[in-house]
């Protein structure tokens, strides 16, 4: 599964300015809403029961709230760059500012995981998290996020 089967240019947002993970969370639902022709209030609901069950928020500053919703096609992400990082409740304690949201209709289990998979991996790797740091814009963080992975021998070491 490639990224650019989550998120679309219009899926990634720099510079979002949030004074907490509850806004935050309020702000990106808003935006995916917009995507994914559901209520943002849904959308932020079933984001806030997951963050509930245990924060998202996977350290080194990366979040990655995701959760089902029946009503969805498929699988849909958001990428947001935070102008300032904020406190996620992360397991190390450190605050975040590159958030992954991940929504995926309920009978999407193993693609869901895949998902999620495929984010957690490439937010692990040191050099794709520099760039995404040292870029602006959406544009230049929509292009690192879908730029082609390494060759399969690569990615499974």
């Amino acid at each position: 599964m490639n990224l650019d089967d989550l998120v679309d240019a219009q899926s990634v947002l720099a510079n979002v300015k949030a004074p907490n993970k509850k806004q935050l969370l309020q702000d990106l639902s808003q935006a995916l809403a917009k995507r994914v022709a559901i209520d943002h209030r849904i959308i932020y609901e079933t984001l806030l029961q997951r963050e509930k069950l245990g924060s998202t928020g996977i350290g080194q500053g990366i979040a990655i709230p995701h959760g089902k919703i029946a009503t969805l096609g498929r699988v849909y992400g958001l990428f947001a760059k935070l102008a300032q990082p904020i406190d996620f409740d992360a397991v190390d304690g450190q605050p975040v500012d590159l958030v992954f949201v991940l929504l995926a209709p309920d009978h999407a289990g193993a693609d869901h995981l895949k998902a999620l998979a495929r984010i957690s991996r490439m937010l692990r790797d040191p050099q794709v998290v520099a760039k995404l740091r040292g870029t602006e814009t959406a544009e230049g963080l929509y292009a690192i996020l879908t730029e082609p992975t390494g060759s399969p021998s690569a990615s499974a070491a």
